[in-house]
């Protein structure tokens, strides 16, 4: 069997033809692509993808499709992946000190890319879309859902882990009349966000979450989870713990995998976000046992999907205005990247996790709120 014909062999269950005249078919412009595969996995696909070996007109149908059929489970993986494997397992990626440098690779890109690419308000994680029309409106659902299920009162000190641009903060602020602390190891997030943020009472600072002090009504954290790290689950957990008021709530927002890792994938690894990982719903229960309680637990993953396309689409609009600066690879990379990642919540196997928290349990219960 030849190495196209084993390609195809893979791709047929998932309804995929090579050369193929559906919108989700692979269009092969390097016979050397077939190998490459073969050898590299998920890291090779991507990378000749970048390379410009292969095309596919729907990529977000495309990987909605291969990984319908688990196909990421049957490629082969390269020395890449078994280093990484080793690494994860030998050091703590996400230690203090190494977690700026993680983040400032993707999240200090520019911020001329995530204003292109976002929402009016620079809301850089999952969008809750049930009455929303557009990517604004939903964006604009979701903080103040957050705002909704903590309970927040005017005057209220909450701590943001991970603000971003300080998007909540500010909505927090401007809608609540809160008194938001955001952290963030961004120092283009800090810089921007102070600006945004002028004149509302919101402290946006360049901190680490392990050097966190003072006391905190509530505290969020939305899409910075993933970068923790699974040897550092229960110490995050702990320190959150640590500066909750004893009545207040904890709320999680984060993507999540199917099943536990100590890894993400290659590509994403190599070319997107540094060290990130996936946790599963185990290993979040496993990092809180004893620390909180439940109260909430909410799943909207195939939100993503749809902020995800969003991104995507504005990204495309805007790139001729980006071309200059980042070339046509990062074009690709871009693409790849944000499809990719659609196609992975259009088929289930990543989710989106709304958790809400408490140190001691809500005397009479929590109400859900959706």
């Amino acid at each position: 069997m030849t190495a196209q014909e084993s390609i195809q062999k893979l791709l047929t269950p998932a309804g995929i033809q090579i050369n193929g005249s559906q919108p989700w078919d692979l269009q092969v412009h390097n016979d050397a692509f077939y190998r490459r595969v073969l050898a590299g996995g998920s890291l090779a696909l991507g990378e000749s993808y970048i390379d410009g070996w292969w095309d596919v007109t729907a990529l977000d149908q495309f990987f909605t499709k291969v990984f319908l059929i688990g196909l990421e489970q049957k490629i082969g993986h390269d020395w890449h992946f078994v280093l990484q494997v080793l690494r994860a397992k030998l050091l703590n990626n996400q230690k203090y000190g190494q977690a700026g440098k993680n983040a400032q690779q993707h999240y200090d890109l520019g911020n001329d890319l995530y204003s292109a690419m976002l929402d009016q308000r620079l809301v850089y994680t999952c969008g809750y879309w049930p009455a929303a029309d557009n990517l604004d409106q939903a964006q604009e659902a979701k903080l103040d859902l957050v705002c909704r299920k903590i309970g927040l009162q005017a005057g209220q000190r909450v701590l943001d882990i991970g603000c971003g641009w300080g998007s909540w903060a500010k909505f927090a602020a401007e809608k609540y009349g809160a008194q938001v602390v955001g952290i963030t190891v961004s120092p283009e997030q800090v810089e921007l966000g102070k600006k945004l943020c002028a004149g509302l009472s919101v402290d946006i600072q360049l901190q680490d979450y392990r050097k966190i002090t003072g006391t905190f009504d509530h505290i969020i954290s939305l899409g910075m989870f993933e970068h923790v790290g699974y040897k550092n689950y229960r110490t995050y957990m702990q320190v959150v713990r640590n500066h909750l008021a004893d009545d207040g709530l904890f709320l999680l927002h984060t993507i999540a995998g199917d099943i536990s890792t100590t890894t993400t994938d290659p590509w994403i690894d190599k070319y997107i976000f540094h060290n990130s990982m996936l946790p599963s719903a185990q290993q979040i229960i496993a990092a809180t046992e004893g620390l909180f309680v439940m109260e909430d637990w909410h799943n909207f993953g195939p939100d993503y999907d749809k902020t995800l396309m969003a991104w995507w689409q504005n990204f495309d609009q805007q790139w001729p205005e980006l071309q200059a600066k980042y070339g046509a690879r990062f074009y690709r990379q871009w693409s790849y990247y944000l499809l990719a990642c659609a196609g992975s919540f259009r088929a289930r196997r990543n989710q989106l996790y709304q958790i809400v928290l408490s140190k001691h349990g809500r005397e009479g219960g929590y109400t859900s709120l959706r």
